[in-house]
């Protein structure tokens, strides 16, 4: 059975002005999610900045995220690394923490070949019990897992199960899906392609839009599964000009102005990332005011 179908909230963590995290906010965060249909929560991902989060931090807020959702929907948490035996260390403690599932990036910057890919999720994998998710976005990272790899690892390690695409490029996953051939849980890591990996034969999307329009992310996916395909297009077609806005810098400097904007503040980023430029800021108003979210 899939960890989730539908929209999955990659979801922000936020800090309060000294740089510590705010979990009365981020409460506060998970609670709208649910209330508005989400379907799961990603904690401690790339939106949830967790590459400035301390070990102990990250762990401490997949505890919290675990602890306040208590089993309402499930909690996915983000535990890769570039270092093996650092994402061993941060699974292993997650799956402690009683999350439902794991979200493991590719490893970045140290550029591993498809054989160290396949060696390093084995790893992991078999460290827990937990089932994973792979994480491929090759803009962050450097590296691409190809569509072969993800196969042979959904194939060959029983609790990978599935892979969050990124890539940006249809072509790839359509060769994915087709070598596939229903082995792999897919869900889309872009905003603006949830429909086109749908009709595909996804399951979802771990979304950066869910954060601030997350009735209209779950809706979109959901109508798609209800056979409302016109429905869902609508609302794909209706967030593009809103989903370029939150990505015309990098995540989630846009995505928390948005949540500035809608009263939600989910505070400071952290350093090297900073504040939004003012007409970006702009722009990002106006997209959401368009979309009904502001």
């Amino acid at each position: 059975m899939a960890l989730f179908k539908g929209a999955g909230v990659a979801v922000v963590t936020p800090f309060h002005p000294d740089g510590t995290v705010n979990y009365e906010r981020f409460a506060q965060l998970l609670d709208y999610q649910i209330d508005n249909g989400t379907d799961a929560i990603i904690v401690c991902g790339t939106t949830g900045e967790s590459s400035t989060l301390t070990h102990e931090e990250h762990l401490d807020v997949i505890r919290y995220c675990v602890k306040h959702v208590n089993g309402r929907i499930p909690v996915i948490g983000g535990t890769g690394s570039n270092c093996t035996e650092t994402a061993v260390y941060l699974s292993q403690e997650a799956e402690k923490a009683g999350v439902d599932g794991l979200l493991l990036v590719s490893p970045y910057y140290n550029k591993a070949t498809q054989k160290g890919l396949y060696q390093h999720y084995k790893t992991i994998a078999d460290s827990v019990s937990l089932p994973v998710i792979l994480y491929n976005v090759p803009s962050r990272t450097g590296t691409n897992i190809m569509p072969a790899t993800v196969v042979k690892l959904c194939r060959e390690v029983e609790n990978i199960v599935g892979v969050k695409e990124a890539s940006g490029n249809i072509s790839q996953v359509a060769k994915l899906m087709s070598l596939a051939d229903g082995c792999v849980d897919l869900y889309s890591g872009n905003d603006d392609q949830i429909v086109p990996l749908l009709a595909m034969g996804g399951l979802g999307v771990i979304s950066v839009l869910s954060n601030i329009a997350p009735r209209q992310t779950h809706d979109m996916c959901a109508k798609f599964f209800e056979g409302d395909l016109e429905g869902s297009r609508k609302l794909q077609l209706d967030a593009i000009p809103l989903v370029d806005a939150l990505f015309c810098e990098v995540n989630p400097i846009p995505v928390k102005a948005a949540l500035r904007l809608q009263g939600r503040d989910g505070g400071r980023l952290r350093m090297p990332l900073c504040d939004m430029e003012a007409e970006h800021e702009e722009m990002l108003r106006k997209a959401m005011e368009e979309f009904g979210v502001l």
